[in-house]
């Protein structure tokens, strides 16, 4: 792991983004809370949130982080789509961008892993970081 003691503690804050593209049935049905499996935004939801507390243990060299907050958002995009959303922040000597990429990412293996028996075509696609701040890098922005 990289020596972060020396530097300063700051606001820091992540943001990353991904979707999940399926038959727009499939779509329909997590919307009407017709799937075998349950809720599956709120499961995904509260699995993104579960995954961003312990990305320190999935990712090599990742250090544990204290996290301040962690916000999941998934949102349908007519017609074949769920949009996710993860925010992570804390204060501390290291960014949050692998604990907002986490949630992302598993939160979409949950809704996956959910909707499998009624849309084994789904994909996970376009997970990337989308907004930076805090540390020594300044903001960034995804274009």
């Amino acid at each position: 792991m990289v020596d972060v003691s020396a530097k300063a503690e700051t606001r820091r804050s992540a943001t990353a983004r991904g979707a999940v593209v399926m038959a727009p049935a499939t779509l329909d049905r997590i919307r009407e809370g017709a799937v075998g499996k349950g809720d599956v935004l709120g499961v995904a939801r509260l699995a993104g949130i579960m995954a961003a507390k312990r990305t320190g243990e999935l990712i090599p060299l990742c250090h544990p982080l204290a996290l301040s907050a962690v916000t999941v958002e998934l949102e349908p995009g007519p017609p074949d789509r769920l949009l996710l959303s993860a925010t992570a922040t804390l204060v501390g000597r290291t960014g949050v961008e692998m604990e907002a990429l986490t949630a992302v990412t598993v939160a979409a293996l949950t809704v996956y892993d959910m909707c499998k028996a009624i849309d084994r075509g789904m994909r996970i696609e376009a997970v990337r970081l989308t907004h930076k701040s805090g540390g020594k890098s300044g903001p960034y922005e995804a274009s």
